[in-house]
Formats: structure tokens, sequence, C-alpha cells
């Protein structure tokens, strides 16, 4: 039998590789764990986390500024940005132990620094080092993608893994690209008192429903984000503090700091992934249903450098599939329906099929819409625009679009319903706690199956013939 330095050697230490390291050493696998930069990944150190940690610094702020309708007086908050980020970096502070190198090296792990590249198959080195093992997962995670944009050589700029460093808050932030990162960036910004422009070649949200978008979009523009859309940035010059970002129609758009937020991609470079016959794409690793590499079978990967999707819970559940084969030689696919979440206020959730993405696979389906403002716990908190829209055919549910508030709370149970394929009735069933914005699903599923209730006339006919019946 060959011989090996370590059973699993992971490449990573974000989500997905922390969770399959952690689970695999304590049920007695030897584990490798190689990272370059810092434990955690993008999301403990320039993602989730602190968007989230700056995000509730402004919903605070903007609470000042909101109220009047409830009785209280609006008040222009004074905003510390630096004790603002001083709380980002607090958050992640917290969190960090838990995604540690003393931790897990703790659990037994073998913890790496450095850049790993494969130099055979079953070999990489790191820092000098050759480490050969059973079974390699990269889990390299993704970063920024910087545009070809003329002139952005010569002009200072911000991406996610710098906008939490900002000396001071910026007098005008233009934001390049309307997506998540995007938005959720601009409106935190306007609302700790930044003036910010958000430039989208296309749409914003392109791959999210219209009439949800068009909400957000909405109260954006209400708190004084400026949002342009449908026009691409053809050139930028200038200097921190006085940026000009030119566009393709002309405008020109002023500002003091530039924000890029235009998609990520992959960190497979200077890998050596050709020399242990690593298909990949610029997409990402190409793999199998069970994250697994066809062309080099001890290879798997995971998160964003499967070319699946970037998120931290996706990262999470790959995770899961990846052990139940590394671990017990047992077939697993990866086969759930992954929710997705724009953390702005209104949030913004979708899991499964748009409607339009369900009209294009289905042709026709049935649409279920109910409005937030009509649950109770909406209207006792002032009141907010949202709704939403459950995509069905032939009667089962192939996707779900929420816009308002807590709309990443209230998907939760439509991510079980869906990847468990569970009929609407156990949604339409469950008791749930009174008043809660979640009643908004119960009432969705139920709203299934009241024409066949109530304007179904045998069911009329039975009831009328049991009532003259009974005692």
């Amino acid at each position: 039998m060959s011989s090996f330095d370590t059973d699993i050697c992971i490449i990573g230490a974000g989500a997905a590789g922390l969770s399959l390291a952690a689970g695999a050493v304590q049920i007695g696998a030897r584990v490798t764990l190689i990272e370059a930069a810092e434990m955690g990944g993008d999301c403990l150190n320039h993602g989730c986390v602190p968007s989230k940690a700056l995000l509730a610094a402004a919903a605070l702020a903007q609470a000042r500024r909101e109220g009047a309708g409830l009785g209280l007086v609006p008040t222009q908050p004074l905003v510390d940005f630096a004790a603002v980020l001083a709380h980002v970096k607090a958050a992640i502070a917290t969190i960090a132990p838990h995604d540690s190198e003393v931790r897990f090296a703790g659990l037994g792990v073998q913890v790496m620094r450095g850049w790993a590249r494969f130099v055979a198959p079953d070999a990489v080195e790191v820092g000098g080092r050759r480490v050969t093992a059973r079974r390699f997962v990269i889990a390299t995670g993704s970063r920024p993608v910087i545009p070809a944009l003329p002139g952005l050589e010569g002009v200072p700029y911000l991406t996610n893994e710098s906008v939490f460093d900002q000396p001071d808050l910026p007098d005008h932030l233009i934001v390049l690209g309307g997506g998540p990162i995007g938005l959720e960036m601009a409106q935190a910004h306007a609302r700790l008192g930044a003036k910010v422009t958000v430039v989208e070649a296309v749409r914003i949200l392109p791959r999210e429903d219209p009439e949800a978008v068009a909400v957000l979009a909405d109260r954006l523009r209400l708190e004084g984000v400026a949002i342009v859309e449908g026009t691409a940035a053809a050139r930028v010059e200038g200097a921190s503090g006085a940026i000009s970002l030119h566009l393709a129609d002309g405008r020109v758009v002023e500002g003091a700091r530039l924000l890029l937020a235009v998609g990520r991609r992959p960190v497979l470079d200077d890998m050596g992934l050709q020399a242990a016959g690593i298909a990949h794409t610029a997409a990402g690793v190409t793999v199998d249903r069970g994250l697994r590499s066809p062309t080099n079978r001890r290879v798997y990967a995971l998160g964003d450098a499967a070319g699946m999707g970037q998120f931290t819970h996706l990262a999470g559940y790959h995770a899961g599939v990846a052990a139940r084969s590394i671990l017990f030689g047992l077939p697993a696919r990866a086969g759930a329906v992954i929710p997705r979440v724009t953390y702005t206020a209104p949030e913004l959730a979708q899991i499964g099929l748009t409607e339009a993405e369900a009209r294009a696979r289905y042709g026709a389906v049935q649409v279920i819409r109910q409005e937030m403002g009509a649950l109770d716990r909406v209207v006792a908190a002032g009141g907010a625009p949202g709704f939403l829209k459950l995509v069905l055919h032939r009667g089962r549910p192939v996707g779900v679009t929420i816009v308002g508030p807590q709309a990443g709370e209230v998907i939760g149970p439509w991510s079980l319903v869906l990847t468990g394929k569970l009929r609407l009735s156990a949604l339409a069933g469950v008791v749930l706690p009174y008043p809660t914005v979640s009643e908004i699903n119960k009432r969705a599923a139920g709203a299934c199956f009241s024409p066949r209730l109530f304007a179904n006339p045998w069911v009329k006919r039975v009831v009328r013939l049991v009532q003259r019946r009974l005692p």
C-alpha cells in the first residue's frame, strides 16, 4: 500500500475547508490544512461578517432619521466612522478564535501557512515542503474581479477586501457594480452619511425577480442612493478625493472614492493544476455532482472554487457532501436547493427559480403572491413594502422570492420544502407564533388550497348536507 504524509490535504481555510477539516480530524482522519492568507477566509475577514456588522451600524443610524409615523422625533445621527469600523473589527475578532490556527492545531489538524502548488497528481509543495495525500480538497475561495477599465491602473480603488480599512467616511462613494456586494455597501455608506452613486452596466441585481428589485431600488433611491443603470463605465481618472468615472453615454460621475464590486472569480492562480491533471475553467475546477475532479480522482473542489455559486452556506454544505465520500467512501451528490439573500433593507431572498426562470423552463406556471404590508406584525412595526411570490409547476413549488423585512429569515422553511420535496400542506398546517413575519409563508401555502376549498361547489354541498344531519 502506498504511503502518504496525510489522508486529506485541504487547501484553503475558509468556510468549506474549515468545516471539512474539523469534522474529518475528529473522526480519525489525518488532516493537513494549508492557508496562505488569513484563517477564516473571505467570509470572516472581508465578506459576510464585516459587511453585516457595517450594515447593523448603518441600520441604527437610519433608525434615528425615521420613526415620525410612530411618534418619535427624527434626528440626524452623529456618526463616528472610526468607531463604526472598530465595531466591524471587534465582530471579526470575536469570531476569529473559532477559525484560528490555534483551535485547529488543538483539534489535531496539521496547519501549514503558505501557497500550495501541485507538483504531481498526488503531491503539492508549500514553503519548500512536499506533501503527499490520499485526497486533496481545493477550497481556495474567490477574490474580487478587477475590470479592464481604462485609467484604473492610475486611480486608487476599494474592493470588499479594503473597504473596511478606510481612514474616514468618503464624501461621495462611487460603486461600480450593482450586485449584492455593491448594493449592501452602497446602502450602508449612504445611511452612515455619505453620498453614494451606483453604476451598473445592465440593471441592478440582474439575477433577481424584477418586481422584487424594484421594491428595493425604490427604497435605495428614497434614502439618497443614486442608481445609474444600462450604461457601462468607459474610463476613470483622478486621485483619492477627486475621482471621475466617465460613462459610455457621455455622463461623468464625480466622487471621492471608487468601490469595485463587479463580481468575483475563483482563486486558482499558480496552483499547478496542470501538473496534477486537474481540469478547470475560469469559473472554477471542473467537478462532477459529487464535487470530484473527473480528471484526477484524488481531487475535490468545494465552495467558490467549484464554480457552482459563491455563498458561505453553499461552501459549508459542500464540505458535508465531500465528507461523506472522502471519509466513508459512500456515494454523495450535491443536490440541495441553495437559497441566496441580499442583506439590504428591505432584504431580498430567493430560492429555486424566479418567476421568469420558471416560465422559461416550464411554460405555464402558477404564481401566488402575498403582500408583506398585510401582515399584522409589519403593520404594528409601522408598515413596509414587500411581498412573497410562490411559483408552482403542476402544484409543486419550484421557486420562492421574498422582498421585505427579515426576508433572509423567512426564506428558511422554503429551503426545507424545496430540498426535501415536501408537500405544501406541511407548511399550510404548521402552527406559528402570532404575530410574526413568517406568517407570510403559511399564508402563501394556504392560498394554494383556498380555491379548492372555498370555490368548490361540491364542498359547499357536502358541508350543507353534514349540517342538516348533525343533531
